[in-house]
């Protein structure tokens, strides 16, 4: 159900002088799961980089056991960058800090039917 243009203009009201607040907009963003999951991110990818250098290490060694691990290393980081990642795009709140927006629709990952549902009740009236 759409908001009233008055409960939109309160509502926008009060959500620039909540992005303005600095206090409030750092407290956001702690606890913000996209802050984490971006931190995450970062961290699987050095781990994927020692796992490389592992490998590389384990090759020119020819350490076959220092060579697996560090393959396993690598394979179990990129899982853990993928889960962050899906995590990551979770919250409806794009950014804090005085730029702050919101979703109006609903995203969903529609399927083949979902779409042409979709294309039928947005066509013209005068094509049936």
């Amino acid at each position: 159900m759409p908001l009233s243009e008055h409960e939109q203009r309160l509502f926008d009201q009060i959500e620039r002088s909540l992005a303005e607040d600095p206090k409030f907009a750092s407290a956001v963003r702690a606890n913000d799961p996209r802050f984490h999951a971006r931190r995450r991110l970062l961290v699987a990818a050095f781990v994927i980089i020692l796992g490389l250098a592992l490998v590389v290490y384990g090759t020119v060694s020819s350490n076959t056991l220092l060579g697996v691990a560090g393959f396993v290393v690598m394979l179990g980081s990129a899982a853990f960058a993928l889960q962050s990642r899906r995590k990551g795009h979770a919250p409806d709140l794009h950014a804090v800090g005085g730029t702050a927006t919101r979703r109006t629709r609903q995203t969903r990952k529609a399927g083949f039917i979902d779409r042409l549902e979709d294309r039928w009740r947005q066509r013209p009236e005068g094509h049936r």
